[in-house]
């Protein structure tokens, strides 16, 4: 069989910041973005620039200073079918060595009907309009019927063959909603490869959201039937349910690749590390028992499997942790250890500090040693982001003081210094210590809001443990944000997480009057 090598799209920095409660700021995205290239993906679609001045914004710095290379990642934005977004896009992505612009417009008739109030015959114009337009920009535009599983096969044909001969050079197939199902997914772009004019000059892509848990299955279905290009993002993020997962996609391609005629350029041992960077950035913990990436993933509780792994590893792990960089010991490093094994350490594990940055992170991590035996790689990552999360200014924890029992009223004293460098004091009573606390933050910080989410993990085993909090707040307007700390006092990380998520409220509040306003149509937010 011949060996075919996929194009790994990436929109963790697009579809997986549309996640509820995540928004990252141009500094996050262009780490994100750096990590990403490491990993060796072929495409980087770095946002939607006419969604806002901080999206272009973000999108130009990640054309500039990761696209820049030929070799490296095309760096690719979104647009609307419409010569605004497309210019707006164009302006973003210019800079980068390998520009794309992605335009959609909706193709189902559902779609069409209640939220284009399009004809067939206007999509297909507006279709050909809007990649001619961006073809006469751009050398390598691609383009999605939006709501593709759910439109009329032979209508899909038409559209793609429209948007070939406008001058699309990358087809992407998008199961929008996570409908479809694979073998119906996998008829569907058989169609579109042995019947849409011109196809021989693009390449079909998919895009598969995760609503019914088949996004994996339908990505790989598409591949064995003509697609050469899959859409992904890092730990499956991104809207609902969110989209095929770029460690399934590779691990299995690396896994099955012979069986399968297929290959890929992605450095797969740089997975676990850039899963962990994604959960440190958006506050979005993964689940224990998720693929490749999950806490579970190579656990064994089994006394069988135990035994079987001790004897053999293949016994019970038909992947091996260190391929996808999750092998080695935990127990890593102590308050024994020096600076720069500590920075060593931590670029091994895929995070890259600037000498000041790694300096306050060597005082933490000493502090941590003084408190706990073992510090383990998880400690560490959870270190390095409470620190960043931290570093972008805002409201910070100096003192908290909690006096808790039963019977008794929890009281908490907290001490916060403000952006402009002013110390303020509150304490209040809540129902608990943690209550207790945060009502004495809303003492000071005064941001209306409603706490929606507050989840809290042992980072490690033991009674030494760090605990990671994740915190998620609404705006009086709905608006959703995440925050996130971790520390050895449980409380002490509720504090710094809700802080982190008040600062991220108040940056958003701040800078909605900065907003692009777009052309009217599809909704700004509204993606394939």
């Amino acid at each position: 069989m011949t060996d075919r090598r996929v194009i790994f799209f990436d929109t963790t920095l697009r579809d997986g910041e549309q996640s509820p409660g995540v928004s990252l700021n141009t500094a996050e995205k262009l780490r994100v973005a750096r990590q990403l290239a490491r990993v060796g993906v072929d495409v980087i679609e770095a946002g939607f620039p006419a969604a806002s001045s901080d999206d272009a914004r973000a999108v130009r710095e990640i054309a500039r200073r990761v696209g820049a290379d030929p070799g490296g990642p095309a760096i690719c934005g979104l647009a609307r079918a419409t010569a605004a977004d497309i210019d707006v896009a164009w302006e973003a992505v210019q800079a980068a060595a390998r520009p794309r612009i992605h335009t959609f417009l909706a193709t189902s008739d559902l779609h069409m009907r209640h939220k284009l109030k399009m004809s067939r015959d206007q999509v297909l114009r507006r279709i050909t309009e809007s990649v001619g337009h961006a073809r006469s920009l751009c050398e390598d535009v691609e383009f999605s019927p939006e709501d593709a599983s759910r439109t009329d096969p032979e209508f899909l044909v038409d559209v793609v063959s429209t948007a070939i001969a406008a001058g699309a050079t990358t087809i992407n197939i998008p199961d929008t909603v996570g409908c479809a199902l694979p073998e119906d997914f996998g008829a569907l772009v058989r169609r579109v490869a042995e019947h849409a004019e011109g196809i021989e000059r693009a390449v079909i892509s998919v895009h598969c959201h995760d609503d019914l848990g088949l996004a994996t299955a339908n990505s790989l279905v598409a591949l064995r039937n003509g697609a050469g290009q899959i859409e992904v993002t890092v730990n499956g993020i991104g809207e609902r349910a969110g989209n095929a997962a770029i460690e399934e996609m590779a691990v299995l391609i690396r896994m099955h690749g012979e069986a399968l005629g297929l290959r890929t350029g992605i450095e797969v041992a740089e997975i676990a590390a850039t899963s962990r960077m994604i959960c440190q950035v958006t506050g979005m913990t993964v689940q224990a028992n998720k693929a490749i990436v999950g806490a579970n993933a190579f656990a064994h509780e089994s006394g069988i499997h135990q035994d079987g792994v001790l004897k053999h590893p293949e016994t019970y792990e038909f992947i091996r942790p260190e391929s996808v960089g999750a092998g080695g010991s935990k127990l890593v490093l102590g308050k024994h250890s020096g600076r720069h094994a500590f920075g060593d350490r931590l670029t091994e594990l895929g995070y890259e500090l600037e000498p000041a940055t790694l300096n306050r992170a060597f005082v933490r991590f000493k502090d941590l040693a003084d408190k706990k035996r073992n510090v383990t790689d998880d400690d560490l990552a959870a270190l390095v982001a409470d620190l960043l999360e931290t570093s972008y200014g805002g409201y910070r924890l100096a003192n908290l003081q909690v006096v808790c029992g039963n019977p008794g009223m929890p009281t908490a004293t907290i001490r916060l210094v403000s952006p402009t460098g002013e110390e303020q004091i509150a304490s209040a009573v809540g129902a608990g210590p943690v209550d207790a606390t945060y009502r004495a933050i809303d003492a000071i910080v005064r941001e209306p809001n409603e706490l929606s989410e507050f989840d809290i993990h042992g980072i490690t085993g033991g009674v030494d443990a760090q605990g990671r909090v994740a915190v998620r707040l609404a705006s009086h307007r709905g608006d959703l944000v995440s925050g996130y700390a971790a520390d050895t006092d449980i409380i002490v990380a509720s504090a710094k997480a809700y802080l982190s998520a008040l600062n991220r409220l108040i940056v958003r509040e701040s800078g909605e009057a900065q907003s692009v306003e777009v052309e009217a149509g599809t909704p700004a937010r509204e993606r394939s």
